[in-house]
Order: C-alpha cells, then sequence, then structure tokens
C-alpha cells in the first residue's frame, strides 16, 4: 500500500487520486515580473490585505533566533531569498511561496512576536484582509515583545542588534525601512479557464517542507465566503459520524470530498475528464456565490445528512474498509437531483447504501482512471437507476 493511500485510517484517499494523464495540459503563458518591494511596502501591503497570507499558510513556525537573522540581514544589506507571489488582480497578491519571511518582517516592524504555543489558533484572528487587528497584535496572551536575538562570535562581545526593537533601532531603523526584498509576481495568463498553471507553481515553487495537495492549494486560491462555508459543514455531526472521524483532517481531505459532492451537483455538463480543472472551475465560479445560495448549498447538506440517520460509520464503503469518496458523492448529487424532479427521497437504509457499493454497474466505473468522464458519469447512472428502483419500491 503507498503512502498515498495508507495515509487515511478512515477515508480512502486512493478514490481522490488524479490521473495524471487526464490532469495534464499541452502548455501554460505565464507572465513573471521581478520587483524590488522596501519593508515599508511589504508591511502596507500587508496591512491593506494587497498580500494575503494563504489559510492553510497561516501558521508562522519560525523561532526568534531565525527571525532574528533575517532582521539582521536586512539591516546590514545582505542578500536574503526572494519571495513569490500570485496577482490575481490589480495590486492584490497571494504568498506562493516566502510567508515566513514577509510575515517576520510584518511581526517586527510591529515589535510584536507570535507566542509559539499561541501559533495554531492565530488563523482565526486573520481578518478577510489578510492581515492581524492591532488587537489582538497588543495582546499579551498571543504575543510578545520582538526583541532581537542574535548570537555572538566566541570572544567578541555581544551582537550590537541583540535586544533592539524596531523602535530602537535608531539610525538603523531607516536602513531597515528602506530594505528591499525581491518579490517575483506570476499570473497566468492561459489557459483562461482554469488555474491550472497555479497548481503547478504551489507545488513546485513552495519550499514550507511539506508538498501541497490540491485542496490546501483550493484554500489559498479561492478563498470566499463559500469557501469559508465549507469548514462549517465539514464540522456537522452526522458528517463526522459517517467518516467515522470527530475531527477535521489536518490535510483537508474530508473537505475535498465535499467539493466535489458540490461541484458534481452543479452538474457535469463541463467535465472534461480532469477532476481536479473541474472542481478549480466550480471554486472559482463559488467566489462570486450570494448568500442565497450559500445559504441554499447549506440547506441541501443539511437535508442529505437527515437522509443518513440511520446511517453510521462504515455505511459508505465499496471494496475497502474505509470511506467512499466515490460514493458519496455519487449518491448526494443522484438524491438532490432527483428531489428536484419531483421525487421524495425516503430515509436511506443502510443495507441499500451499501448495496450500491458492491452494484456491478456501479463497481466498474470505481477502478483505475475512476476520473474519467466515462466513469464518472457512469457511477451517476447506476446510481440512479438504484435510486429510481428505491423510490418506486417505496411508494
Amino acid at each position: 500500500m503507498t503512502e498515498r493511500e495508507s495515509d487515511h485510517k478512515y477515508l480512502d484517499t486512493s478514490e481522490l487520486v488524479e490521473d495524471e494523464a487526464t490532469a495534464q495540459i499541452d502548455e501554460y503563458e505565464i507572465v513573471a515580473s521581478p520587483n524590488d518591494f522596501n519593508t515599508l511596502t511589504i508591511n502596507s501591503f500587508i496591512e491593506e490585505g494587497a498580500i494575503k497570507i494563504p489559510p492553510f499558510q497561516r501558521n508562522y513556525v519560525w523561532d526568534r533566533k531565525r527571525a532574528s537573522k533575517l532582521i539582521e540581514s536586512l539591516i546590514l544589506g545582505l542578500p536574503v531569498p526572494q519571495v513569490f507571489l500570485y496577482e490575481e488582480g490589480k495590486n492584490d497578491f497571494l504568498v506562493i511561496d516566502g510567508q515566513q519571511r514577509l510575515m517576520t518582517v510584518f511581526f517586527f516592524a510591529k515589535g510584536r512576536f507570535p507566542r509559539k504555543d499561541k501559533r495554531s489558533i492565530l488563523r482565526k484572528f486573520f481578518n478577510s484582509d489578510g492581515g492581524i487587528s492591532e488587537e489582538i497584535l497588543a495582546d499579551d496572551e498571543y504575543f510578545e515583545t520582538f526583541k532581537l536575538s542574535l548570537p555572538s562570535l566566541p570572544g567578541q562581545k555581544k551582537n550590537k542588534f541583540t535586544g533592539l526593537t524596531y523602535k530602537n533601532l535608531d539610525d538603523y531603523k531607516r536602513q531597515f525601512d528602506l530594505r528591499t526584498v525581491r518579490n517575483i509576481i506570476v499570473k497566468q495568463v492561459s489557459p483562461a479557464d482554469d488555474d491550472s498553471a497555479m497548481f503547478e507553481m504551489f507545488n513546485r515553487l513552495n519550499t514550507g517542507g511539506v508538498n501541497l495537495n490540491p485542496q490546501e492549494i483550493r484554500a489559498s486560491l479561492y478563498h470566499s465566503k463559500f469557501f469559508e462555508s465549507l469548514f462549517d459543514l465539514n464540522q456537522d455531526e452526522k458528517w463526522r459520524e459517517l467518516l467515522g472521524s470527530p475531527d477535521p483532517d489536518s490535510r483537508m481531505k474530508d473537505m475535498e470530498v465535499i467539493l466535489r459532492s458540490l461541484a458534481l451537483r452543479e452538474g457535469t455538463d463541463g467535465y472534461a475528464g480532469s477532476m481536479t480543472g473541474f472542481v478549480n472551475r466550480f471554486c472559482k465560479t463559488s467566489k462570486a456565490f450570494s448568500g442565497d445560495k450559500i445559504a441554499q448549498t447549506s440547506a441541501e447538506w443539511a437535508w442529505f445528512m437527515d437522509l443518513n440517520r440511520d446511517c453510521t460509520r462504515g455505511t459508505y464503503q465499496t471494496g475497502s474498509a474505509r470511506f467512499s469518496p466515490l460514493l458519496f458523492e455519487a449518491i448526494y448529487v443522484t438524491s438532490l437531483e432527483m428531489r428536484d424532479e419531483g421525487h421524495n427521497i425516503p430515509i436511506f437504509d443502510p443495507s441499500w447504501v451499501e448495496g450500491v457499493g458492491r452494484n456491478e454497474k456501479f463497481s466498474k466505473h470505481t477502478q483505475e482512471g475512476s476520473t474519467k468522464t466515462v466513469n464518472v458519469t457512469g457511477r451517476l447512472d447506476a446510481t440512479r437507476e438504484l435510486m429510481t428502483k428505491l423510490i418506486g419500491e417505496e411508494s
């Protein structure tokens, strides 16, 4: 069993793997331009939300010594690694690589350093524009004074910058303010109908130490009120029971199952063999969803969870002992489509759900190449046939 397939005890992540042959496109057209922003500009951009720190990147991990070395390098004019930003719009950038450096500059200018034991919960304090409010920065429960901590060479006196804060840099303050960090700003020109090049840039340029999966990248590229609402859906008590895990997945795999289901719910007319591209286009469209549309999606999710009131962990399984995303999304989409057509969908008997997963017509479309168009539509057709029979038996 591969690492990808075994990384979950409760979720069959092998069903979420995209066939590389269907996920590739022939060519990208990308514009990349270098810009040298001084630290004053960087801090202003972060404060105003022009530079956004993606949600999954918001855990700050540097210790004070490493952060202090970066600040010292800037003061002395030593070169520092460049930063990559993705341009979403005019003066609207997402950090692809370099958030630790950017946040270190921001925290130092604010004179505040995040306490180590509070960093994991700081995400909720980022405002909608991507910064942190002055009120939270001033709260000693979450931050402490950012004093530089730098080593002294053997036999030499203390480093002259040790213990200094931004406010008492004195003559060095202007040097720090005007030091520049090279920013490479990239923008995808084509293909125009998806953001596949951005996915590649995040995967290849991000040096955070953990390869990002598609869902983590989406959390960065498609942040919106709709995307935030998915976190609430993911906390639904019945959903957590069906998955067999009380806590959300740290790598957002459970969120990916939800998003795939919601994307397919909107229709498969635009599906062309790549689930990643299909879901990405849905995410891009969802950024413009109205409050009513978001509320409708939440209501549909709650309705479907109620249909599963008698189902438990282990109900949504096919060939393995783990939750099957393919089975869940097929029943979710079919239930809502047939409800829209005026059918009365009965409360699910767990044995019926399990029967769909074992059905020969359904199963033959769950093997290798499960994201191919013929297999996606084949699973939906098989599920509709079985649900039509179920409705007929109940009436």
